[in-house]
């Protein structure tokens, strides 16, 4: 199994602390939100190599950080992908820079987790992981109290397996609580979909798009993240991750 963290945006709601950084590379509580995200892969021992795609502007960045994190952890690989942009403007969204280190590493021959950069979770995802690997496609659900705040997110409905009845992007009226946040894994047998989707022209933005068209087309399986998980989307959010996590110790 490979991982793919994603982490090609550009943060424009939280400049000016972006205009000079990488989001995942802000630090949270003593340092960088991404080495929490690849921290909570520790004991997973099937995973082969954690692809980073970035753009242009940080991938140098991302080197340098994949090298002192590699030093200080051997057990993992890391590769980063440079999806070419840099800026807003051109940006490939995350379906399109998926659909980019799939063609350009050739990894449609192992599983693939993918996480976003900037999503922090306070356990470790063995659990998912492990449930995940007998399914086709698995995506992390998270139940979302706040009747606006789930507007913000892919809503989804699930039959009595957990398996995906229905997922609206960003809906006006939820039809649940339960929000898909941005970590999937799926299957080598459901990887050559990406190219069928991008082949049909669809939104490459939003990663949940992709989960809205599988959905139909293959059971999407759902795995409730049951513990503390925050997407980090402001200034707000960040202060709140650093205030959570600074009493996790290394």
């Amino acid at each position: 199994m490979n991982v793919l963290i994603l982490a090609a945006g550009y943060a424009t709601r939280l400049h000016p602390l972006t205009l000079n950084k990488a989001k995942p590379l802000l630090d949270v509580a003593g340092k960088p939100m991404l080495a929490w995200v690849v921290d909570n892969l520790g004991g997973v021992a099937e995973i082969e190599t954690i692809y980073i795609v970035t753009n242009a502007k940080f991938a140098g960045d991302f080197e340098t950080w994949a090298k002192n994190y590699q030093h200080a952890n051997p057990e993992f690989q890391f590769t980063i992908v440079n999806d070419g942009s840099t800026a807003d403007e051109n940006k490939l969204g995350a379906i399109g820079d998926i659909n980019l280190v799939l063609t350009r590493e050739n990894l449609a021959r192992s599983d693939l987790l993918v996480i976003a950069g900037d999503n922090l979770f306070r356990e470790p995802l063995t659990q998912f992981i492990n449930y995940a690997k007998k399914t086709e496609a698995t995506v992390g659900v998270h139940q979302v109290t706040d009747a606006q705040a789930i507007k913000k997110y892919g809503v989804v409905t699930i039959d009595a397996d957990g398996v995906i009845t229905s997922f609206e992007e960003k809906p006006k009226e939820p039809k649940s609580d339960l929000a898909a946040i941005a970590l999937y894994f799926y299957s080598k047998n459901v990887l050559s979909l990406f190219t069928t989707y991008a082949a049909a022209g669809n939104n490459p933005d939003q990663p949940g798009l992709f989960l809205q068209w599988l959905y139909r087309r293959k059971p999407v399986n759902t795995f409730r993240i049951t513990g503390q998980w925050l997407d980090i989307g402001s200034k707000e959010t960040l202060e709140e991750a650093n205030r959570i996590f600074a009493d996790i110790k290394d």
